[in-house]
């Protein structure tokens, strides 16, 4: 018996650049350590198991080591799978039942809009362990979606970040986010993200972050249609729009490969 997987690179039009991800096809259920397994097989940030032959589908999220409460590349991944089988019309919107709850993806000339959460952000002090993990010295610091937001008034500092991920695994949260202004034309804003305590010391693209970074600058901004940029070595654009109390993220997507998992 196999189960059909793909590698898929999310944010990107372009392949090796982006987030990729694994996405894998259940044709029946598997263990939860199955699942973990096949995630450190692959090695990615995030592979995505997708169970059931029609929208909700079953979605989960695994890292090489744990399973995540939410994961936006690895959501676009799938949904790019499912569109281009042609498992799922074009036309429709596919709806994932997961940890955060019902997500519905929606494909838009080229383009694919995830409906997720927004998240708050609670302005905190800003603490000695943060400043040593970075290296650097953010001018605010927020708690938000279970991860540290570090907001930066220079985009230099973001783009030059060289953290201490032995230090950063200390801290309370799943991750740090940095941000700031852009200084790119057609950028709002920039990111990176790390999260070397659920095993990735830099995550290319995320989008679960841009639930915390959407809403923030939205408000910073005075708008709901942001442009993003995350700026690790492989880079990825995302369109943000906040509407409701939902952040809305677009991207693309490109396969990269597809093969069999043989068990």
């Amino acid at each position: 018996m196999y189960e059909p997987i793909f590698q898929v690179d999310a944010f990107t039009n372009k392949p090796f650049s982006g987030n990729p991800a694994g996405v894998v096809l259940l044709k029946r259920e598997q263990s939860d350590n199955w699942m973990l397994s096949v995630a450190r097989e692959m090695n990615l940030s995030e592979t995505a198991f997708v169970i059931s032959e029609k929208s909700p589908f079953n979605l989960r999220w695994f890292t090489p080591t744990v399973e995540v409460d939410l994961c936006g590349h690895a959501t676009l991944s799938t949904a790019h799978i499912l569109y281009e089988r042609e498992i799922v019309e074009k036309s429709e919107m596919i709806e994932f039942k997961t940890r955060s709850g019902v997500l519905s993806t929606s494909y838009i000339s080229g383009w694919i809009e995830m409906d997720f959460p927004s998240f708050t952000a609670e302005k905190v002090v800003l603490g000695d362990a943060v400043v040593r993990a970075l290296k650097c010295e953010p001018i605010e610091m927020y708690n938000s979606g279970g991860n540290i937001m570090a907001v930066f008034n220079d985009p230099e500092n973001v783009y030059n970040l060289s953290p201490d991920f032995n230090l950063m695994k200390q801290l309370d949260a799943d991750g740090v986010i940095a941000t700031s202004l852009s200084d790119e034309a057609g950028f709002d804003f920039i990111s990176r993200y790390f999260a070397p305590k659920i095993g990735i010391d830099e995550d290319p693209v995320t989008g679960s972050s841009h639930c915390s970074l959407g809403p923030y600058w939205g408000e910073i901004l005075n708008k709901k249609v942001l442009h993003a940029k995350q700026v690790s070595d492989r880079g990825g654009e995302l369109q943000i729009r906040i509407e409701s109390g939902r952040t809305f993220i677009r991207g693309q997507a490109v396969t990269v490969f597809s093969g069999q998992i043989h068990i």
